[in-house]
């Protein structure tokens, strides 16, 4: 797919250390308008790290981030708040307040950042939580009360409340058994397609990877070490890549010889 060259995310050489315990390194990161990008790594390598510091919520040692044509560090209070209204987060576990409906939960935003009716905020919240591709009746229900891929789409209707032009994506597979985790990748693919949406994604999900990503960023060795669209990826000699896409799991994804599977 050929991609605007509109960087809509620029991370910068940057640092993030733990005491003595170095994460990321003169870190560099591009994500462009309209694609969904994948960042993968091992265990420990800092991808919700990254995340964070791209959301404001860690302040790196060193280096710049710029979201939206805004520089994170030195934008005013103001400015962060007027930024995140144009951003979406789904963390992982979908990190619902347990106590609110469906409904409240995707309310929660609105309140917080509009004046909006609360006539006007139910029929909003209503209409997000379609476009989640949850039944009407999901609104009123309590998460404890929902199965696991239906809290993950009542999250992602809190994260689109909105209207965002840029999504975050915290492991949003997880936990969910294939069949639900492949409609919900499926649902990806149409809201971005329908509402022009970036989507910036950690996942260990390899079907994932292969059927929604644009392009995937390998987190190694403290830095982003390759970004590519998944067939050039495997063809790198990088150690952690091979170990990751050409062992089991990740020749399972592939149709177990090299090629994408059925749905990729």
């Amino acid at each position: 797919m050929s991609l605007p060259l509109d960087p809509i995310i620029e991370v910068t050489g940057v640092q993030n250390a733990f005491g003595s315990h170095v994460v990321h390194h003169d870190l560099n990161l591009q994500v462009m308008r309209g694609e969904v990008l994948g960042l993968v790594g091992g265990s420990g390598s800092g991808k919700s790290v990254l995340m964070n510091t791209i959301l404001g919520l860690r302040e790196p040692q060193a280096g710049t981030v710029r979201v939206l044509g805004t520089d994170i560090a030195s934008a005013s209070p103001c400015a962060l708040i007027a930024l995140s209204r144009r951003w979406g987060v789904l963390f992982q576990n979908g990190a619902l307040f347990s106590a609110l409906s469906v409904r409240e939960n995707v309310k929660a935003p609105m309140r917080e950042h509009t004046d909006l009716s609360d006539r006007l905020m139910n029929e909003l919240a209503d209409l997000r939580i379609s476009l989640a591709g949850l039944e009407p009746d999901a609104g009123a229900k309590l998460p404890a009360e929902l199965s696991g891929g239906m809290r993950k789409r009542a999250a992602l209707a809190r994260a689109l409340a909105l209207d965002p032009e840029l999504l975050f994506l915290d492991e949003p597979t997880a936990g969910l058994d294939p069949i639900a985790a492949a409609a919900f990748d499926e649902l990806i693919l149409e809201l971005k397609a329908t509402l022009g949406l970036t989507v910036f994604m950690v996942t260990h999900d390899l079907d994932s990877l292969h059927t929604i990503c644009d392009r995937v960023a390998v987190l190694a060795d403290q830095k982003v070490e390759i970004v590519a669209p998944i067939n050039e990826l495997l063809r790198s000699n990088h150690p952690w890549v091979k170990e990751y896409f050409h062992g089991p799991r990740g020749r399972a994804a592939l149709g177990g010889n090299g090629q994408m599977g059925i749905g990729a």
